[in-house]
């Protein structure tokens, strides 16, 4: 496993136009911006592939017509005030206010007052990752049904989920982003996304969900798991292994094992973790290391997690 890279972008600049062509290129989309008075834009970026976190401040009051943009973009409004319309809907946002700044492939205008926002942007393909079927029964497109979170608790759950990636970036940019974890956070931003804001990516389990649930399904699947470990894989990879929709695979962990995909294979990946600690030269290596190459982004919760399989804590097992 390989690191991947983690990269930081900073922009600042009163150019209109040179303002314009930077947030037109980040968000991949065509963008006019109208302003009565001279502003001024700041942008930190850490981008790492399939999202990126960017806060982002300005001084003017902007009116920004947008075409659509190349990702599912979630704004949090820090301090900042505004209008958004979209699809003949408009609402107003305001600090502490969590919200879609447009359903995918749809055009937006936004009224942005001085102050600052965070927003995340996520690769499509991640949301299909985390709530799609089967190659051969793909639902069709994800269609966002609010622009609003479905509640106040779940807009702080999605800042509670954005703090954590963000510390989990600005860990890899000093000690280098594992694969697993980019990944792990990816889909927990997709994860926390789909539940946050009202979708139609969720279904029941269908009759052939139901007797695809079998326990040759579950062989199917821990065989995939136990050989691709340490591979970025989602429960969407190993429902496709399976052969079965993603309802299925879920079935079948839930119904034969109380657990669920992703669940069992954090559990593969603990003890591979454990492997590496028994062999491991406590010289070279460290828990915080060998937890990272197996995908535990925090490495309270891989303590946690650890002293409650194998009764010591990790680094006790290291040290032995």
């Amino acid at each position: 496993m390989t690191s991947t890279p983690v990269q930081t972008h900073q922009f600042d600049s009163r150019d209109p136009v040179g303002i314009s062509q930077f947030l037109s290129t980040t968000y991949d989309t065509t963008l006019r911006i109208h302003s009565r008075n001279g502003y001024r834009l700041s942008h930190h970026r850490v981008d790492a592939g399939p999202f990126a976190v960017s806060t982002t401040r300005q001084t003017g009051h902007l009116e920004i017509d947008a075409s659509t943009l190349g990702g599912l973009v979630v704004g949090s409004a820090r301090t900042a005030r505004g209008e958004r319309a979209c699809d003949g809907s408009a609402d107003r946002f305001a600090p502490g206010d969590v919200l879609l700044v447009t359903r995918p492939e749809e055009p937006c205008r936004v009224r942005w007052h001085p102050g600052e926002v965070e927003l995340c942007m996520l690769d499509l393909s991640v949301l299909t990752q985390v709530a799609t079927t089967a190659p051969t029964r793909r639902p069709g497109r994800i269609r966002f049904t609010d622009l609003g979170p479905v509640s106040g608790a779940l807009a702080r759950q999605w800042r509670n989920t954005t703090s954590f990636v963000s510390d989990v970036l600005l860990n890899s940019l000093t000690t280098g982003a594992q694969p697993l974890v980019i990944g792990n956070a990816a889909r927990m931003l997709a994860a926390a996304a789909l539940t946050v804001f009202p979708n139609t990516a969720f279904t029941e389990p269908t009759a052939a969900d139901r007797n695809d649930a079998s326990t040759a399904t579950l062989r199917r699947a821990i065989a995939f798991v136990e050989e691709h470990a340490d591979r970025d894989v989602s429960a969407a990879d190993i429902a496709g292994a399976a052969g079965v929709s993603l309802r299925a695979v879920q079935l079948a962990f839930r119904r034969h094992l109380g657990t669920t995909p992703t669940a069992y294979l954090r559990r593969i990946r603990l003890d591979r973790a454990h492997h590496d600690l028994v062999r491991a030269d406590p010289r070279r290596e460290t828990v915080s290391a060998i937890a990272s190459r197996w995908g535990f982004a925090s490495h309270s919760r891989f303590t946690a997690r650890y002293h409650a399989s194998y009764g010591v804590p990790p680094r006790e097992t290291l040290n032995a």
